[in-house]
């Protein structure tokens, strides 16, 4: 990639919390020569000890201001989800092009709301799958087109994680699946563990919208909150195969999450926070390779100097929407009774354990089952979302 001539400004907006990561790559991207941090949007500004090593950026609650008194030529976007649409276009309207956090959006017509809206408006927009960023990615793709593994019979991905209840505390957003009558659709599938549903579709070839032919889904809740923290999806895709899902914020012990893709002579499994591959097929050795990343801010930036292709356009989130569409409209998710729970001390409060459903979160992604299909005793029957 070649050097702007001058850095990019950028505005982000949501600076604390997850947003501290955005913080830390503008800053690492500055000393590149690639951006300038123009401004902060936060309800409250940032101090001085949160703002060391970046000097005095304009500070502001006020979005739209902050961006025309910039002239930022990039937003970021890592505010609570249900904020993203609006948000969008008013950084489309200024003429900033987009990073914009997963998921982009909390149902699948304020989704289109966004992504028509920043199409109409010419600004680039990339979406905060990371894991899309992932070198191996592609090279997965590679070997499943060369017939590595032989026929691609489906995709399977598995996510167990620990989440203590002050976790669903952190924002009042948080473990929502509506919140003064808008939609949030916050939960396992949908937000903590969205990289595994998206990375998933990525490696089955399935990122569009019109990839997706149905959709099953399985919700469920151990914490006293809205939304889902144990649950799986399944889809259906246009061209015949299976991708599903499996996720707990409820493990009886934290593993990294992963994504396996089946074929008729061999499996792939990509731990995507490793950017780790290991190939297992007939006939041979086993085969691990460890890959790089690109990150997606550097990527929007080589897009606007030199016409780098983006990795993760909204068009190719449309598949993940959808998924995300289907929790929108699925049923509440279901209260699992005290006895298929436990308490154990957490990081900083109590939290929740679902004795054994390490081994069917791994059970699924082997077998592309439903938590209910494994006889999971606290499990329900699927909702079934036809297009």
């Amino acid at each position: 990639m070649s050097t702007p001539t001058t850095p990019f400004p950028v505005v982000l907006a949501g600076a604390r919390g997850h947003g501290r990561s955005h913080l830390l790559n503008i800053r690492r991207l500055e000393r590149m020569g690639l951006v300038r941090l123009a401004g902060i949007c936060e309800l409250r500004p940032l101090d001085a000890e949160e703002l060391d090593g970046f000097g005095t950026p304009e500070q502001s609650a006020d979005f739209d201001a902050l961006l025309a008194s910039t002239g930022a030529r990039i937003a970021v976007v890592c505010t609570p989800i249900q904020t993203h649409t609006d948000l969008a276009l008013i950084a489309a309207r200024h003429g900033a092009h987009l990073l914009l956090e997963k998921p982009p959006a909390p149902s699948f017509a304020e989704f289109r709301r966004m992504a028509d809206g920043v199409a109409a408006a010419g600004v680039a927009c990339q979406i905060g799958f990371q894991s899309l960023g992932s070198h191996a990615v592609p090279a997965v793709r590679r070997l499943v087109e060369e017939g590595a593994i032989g026929e691609l019979l489906g995709v399977g991905g598995a996510g167990a994680w620990v989440r203590d209840e002050a976790y669903f505390r952190r924002a009042p957003w948080a473990g929502r699946r509506r919140l003064h009558g808008v939609d949030v659709v916050d939960g396992a599938l949908t937000n903590p563990l969205a990289h595994a549903v998206a990375t998933a579709l990525a490696l089955d070839g399935s990122t569009r919208a019109e990839d997706v032919e149905h959709i099953e889904t399985e919700l469920l809740r151990a914490n006293a909150i809205e939304s889902d923290d144990t649950s799986c999806v399944r889809v259906l895709t246009a061209r015949g195969t299976r991708v599903s899902v499996a996720a707990t914020l409820c493990a009886e012990r934290p593993s990294d999450p992963y994504v396996v893709v089946h074929g008729s002579r061999g499996r792939i499994t990509f731990w995507y926070k490793q950017d780790r591959v290991l190939l297992q097929r007939a006939g041979h050795g086993p085969e691990e390779s460890v890959h790089g990343l690109t990150n997606l801010l550097e990527n929007l930036v080589a897009h606007l100097t030199d016409g780098t292709e983006l990795l993760v356009p909204p068009e190719a989130t449309g598949a993940f929407m959808r998924v995300v569409e289907a929790v929108r409209l699925a049923p509440d998710p279901l209260e699992l009774p005290a006895h298929a729970w436990r308490t154990e001390p957490g990081e900083s409060a109590p939290r929740r354990v679902v004795p054994g459903v390490d081994g069917l979160v791994a059970a699924s992604a082997d077998t592309l089952s439903l938590y209910s299909e494994l006889g999971a005793p606290w499990a329900l029957t699927p909702k079934v979302d036809s297009r």
